[in-house]
């Protein structure tokens, strides 16, 4: 037996792990030790039973912490939320300039339309 030996105490931090389909939503609250990463909570967090699909589009996934995204070795603190991000479905930029052009066309027909009637 080694003298002056000490008992290790390992600190714990508690974080959530969310993710979200358009039917269902799951946060899991779990007590991780200090140290942990973002990718270990997620396996420690268990919510890979609610979401199997999760297993193997995990390493790819986009993966962040309240929004903002993150590494899978990105270290964890206390009171941090996990969240694993589902791919968009529809490029933002592209809508918004659908939407742009579309709102144009609008303008134009309906201001042509609208002078013609004040002349009348």
């Amino acid at each position: 037996m080694v003298s002056g030996a000490r008992a290790v105490s390992v600190e714990s931090i508690n974080v959530e792990v969310a993710y979200a389909t358009p039917e269902k939503q799951v946060i899991r609250a779990v007590n991780v030790d200090a140290g942990t990463t973002l990718g270990a909570a997620i396996v420690q967090s268990g919510i890979m039973m609610d979401f199997p699909e999760l297993e193997e589009k995990l390493e790819d996934a986009r993966v962040g912490i309240f929004g903002k995204v993150a590494a899978m070795t990105t270290v964890l603190s206390d009171g941090d939320r996990v969240e694993i991000y589902r791919p968009l479905i529809a490029d933002p930029k592209e809508v918004r300039r659908k939407r742009a052009a579309e709102g144009k066309k609008m303008k134009k027909g309906s201001g042509a339309e609208g002078a013609m009637k004040s002349e009348k």
